[in-house]
């Protein structure tokens, strides 16, 4: 889930930067450009934990534009979900295919086919939201399951997983009013 990793990312600065506050500068402009970027291999950046004065190496001064590019490496507080993984999440939308939600910043949906066979017609759209036929389990917006992460793709820089709630100690856990379900 959270992991963390040193890192490796190019700064480009125009000359305009330099001066005394030039290690600052590249430390700001690193956490401008990584934070909450999805990275296909490692997963979420969710913060730069830490920028060594001696992992910030010497720029190359990019001769038909005036800039420098600076190769700096950095340690990374990352999320990353793994197949097989369960996690708590909070619902944030519920629909007649399935409900849709998150972890952090990642989007994870639940198909009505990856719910208990109690739930597979239990939508209902006036409460938009999803009932088992004992009315004993109730999914709606703002409410937490917990789930299990059954696949996971990277695009345009997002993160996006589905998951099944189907299993033994899988879904609600908490139905957003603060009374757990446990």
């Amino acid at each position: 889930m959270f992991y963390v990793k040193e890192l490796e990312h190019e700064i480009v600065l125009e000359p305009i930067h330099f001066g005394p506050k030039l290690r600052s500068t590249i430390v700001r402009l690193l956490k401008e450009d990584v934070e909450g970027l999805a990275l296909a291999n490692y997963g979420y950046v969710v913060n730069v934990i830490e920028v060594k004065e001696d992992q910030i190496k010497s720029g190359i001064i990019e001769y038909d534009t005036g800039d420098v590019v600076f190769c700096v490496k950095y340690t990374a507080l990352l999320l990353r979900p793994f197949i097989n993984e369960v996690l708590d999440a909070t619902v944030s939308i519920c629909s007649q295919l399935g409900f849709f939600a998150f972890v952090g910043p990642l989007r994870i949906f639940v198909s009505k086919h990856s719910m208990p066979e109690d739930m597979m017609n239990g939508f209902d759209r006036d409460k938009d939201s999803w009932i088992s036929e004992d009315n004993e389990v109730v999914i709606t917006e703002g409410c937490g399951v917990r789930l299990r992460i059954k696949g996971r793709t990277v695009e345009q820089g997002n993160i996006s997983a589905i998951a099944s709630i189907k299993d033994n100690y899988l879904g609600l856990i908490d139905d957003g009013n603060g009374e757990n379900e446990e």
